[in-house]
């Protein structure tokens, strides 16, 4: 959302900036999420939620709207939100995804959730049992591939 944009909604009455804000919302959705239907008699802190949600999500111009979907199911998957889940499954399948693509999503975020309890949980075992943190050193594989871009590696990073 461009600037001239966002001052135009910021300088309308809260009533009709929330209409319109959650106009745009179904409209690109085709429906209004429940989170912010339970916020629109909060303006202060609706109009800026979308405004940042759109910047994010709605109005991005590196990735399309199904890849946007696909990724919002997975972390929604693997944070275990239901209500986010049904929703973006709702949206996914309304911009033409395959239940397959949306199920492939669903596995990614599974995969990556179960990547972060084994993580957490096998360092903790680590530091109790044998009362050190595990560290990588330089000729770490993962986190050489993990820090690629910065040319060190840094233990512990996942």
């Amino acid at each position: 959302m461009d600037i001239k944009k966002i001052r135009e909604i910021v300088e309308k009455e809260p009533e009709e900036a929330v209409e319109e804000v959650l106009e745009g919302v179904r409209e690109r959705y085709g429906e209004i999420p429940y989170i912010l239907n339970f916020m629109k008699d909060m303006p202060d802190l609706l109009i800026p939620k979308v405004m940042y949600d759109n910047s994010i999500m709605r109005e991005f111009e590196r990735l399309d709207p199904k890849t946007i979907e696909l990724i919002c199911i997975g972390v929604s998957s693997a944070i275990r939100c239901d209500h986010c889940m049904k929703m973006h499954i709702r949206v996914a399948h309304r911009l033409g995804l395959t239940k397959e693509e949306i199920f492939d999503a669903v596995l990614i975020g599974g995969a990556m959730s179960n990547a972060s309890v084994l993580a957490e949980g096998t360092r903790a075992l680590d530091l109790e049992f044998n009362g050190t943190k595990p560290e990588c050193d330089e000729s770490c594989d993962v986190c050489n591939i993990a820090n690629s871009g910065n040319g060190s590696a840094k233990g512990n990073e996942d």
